[in-house]
């Protein structure tokens, strides 16, 4: 038994890793892949219940993401609403996602362990879980299942409402990007945007030094990436009918659907927000903190 266990680990450390792709959303999805070396496909269409499987090398780095939205002639020449590589085609051939889109990523281990997360640095698109399995160590699930369209903040929101983007993808300033005088962990702290992020995914990447509690290790793993592991209609693919705006009702009356008391919170991230740009007047920050204030009593007195 101690042979076989020890043949195990060694196949296992010769073979890789076998990367799962589950598509769980309501709707048609189109994963793209970045990495090296080719691990057989850099991008494809995965039907709402399916999934595919690919298997990749030790010493293989790289990411997967959900492209949505998506239109491809029947040679696979097109475009995809989020998370478009922007190849004019179904295969991103070497190119990353455009942000925002939530990524999944992973570098495996030559003999040694395996790090992987799930990263909202680029902003996020859609809902996603990493899972390990069969490996040894931490071996920690990770991702992002929170609904962060609906909280993004309207600074943040993609023209569509569909995809949330970072400060970094929505500012690109320094202090947002990590980059220049702020590029490093001493110097670039977590801004109140990440901080949102944070709290709906606490185990994903919110900013560019984000490693402690977002970066897991396992060894001798295979993984396992779902795409909406709840479930969540959040976006649609172009077969399916048009997503609701932010907003709407099922009727298409324009009138706000979301429950009071999250309106009132939606509401306060973006005056937070507004405040730590400086986009708001002082008589204006007043006024809107004591609307804030006043809707979210009013919201809890409805619910008593």
């Amino acid at each position: 038994m101690f042979l076989g266990f020890i043949l195990f680990l060694v196949f296992k450390g010769i073979s890789g890793a076998t990367f799962t792709l589950v598509n769980k959303c309501d709707y048609t999805i189109w994963p793209g892949i970045l990495g090296k070396p080719d691990i057989g496909s850099t991008g494809f269409e995965l039907k709402k219940g399916n999934s595919r499987s690919f298997q990749a090398p030790t010493g293989w780095s790289g990411r997967f993401w959900a492209r949505t939205e998506c239109k491809f002639d029947d040679s696979g020449h097109g475009t995809c609403g989020t998370g478009d590589c922007s190849s004019g085609s179904i295969d991103c051939n070497g190119i990353g996602a455009t942000p925002p889109a939530t990524l999944a990523e992973f570098t495996l281990g030559t003999g040694s362990q395996d790090y992987y997360d799930v990263s909202l640095v680029d902003g996020y698109n859609l809902p996603m879980m990493v899972e390990a399995s069969g490996g040894s160590g931490a071996c920690a699930s990770t991702g992002c299942v929170a609904d962060l369209n609906r909280r993004c903040p309207s600074e943040l929101r993609t023209d569509s409402g569909d995809a949330c983007k970072s400060a970094c993808g929505a500012f690109g300033t320094p202090e947002y990007c990590c980059n220049g005088a702020f590029g490093s962990p001493s110097t670039c702290k977590p801004s109140m945007y990440s901080q949102m992020f944070k709290s709906a995914c606490p185990k994903s990447y919110s900013y560019a030094y984000d490693d402690a509690t977002s970066t897991f290790t396992c060894t001798g793993a295979d993984y396992t990436v779902t795409f909406c592991p709840s479930s969540s209609p959040i976006l649609k693919s172009s077969t399916d009918s048009s997503p609701k705006p932010i907003g709407s009702t099922t009727d298409g009356s324009g009138s706000n659907s979301q429950p009071p008391v999250e309106q009132a919170a939606l509401a306060t991230t973006s005056w937070l927000a507004n405040l730590a740009t400086g986009d708001s007047t002082r008589i204006q920050l007043c006024a809107a903190a004591l609307l804030v204030a006043l809707n979210l009593i009013l919201s809890l007195l409805v619910y008593l």
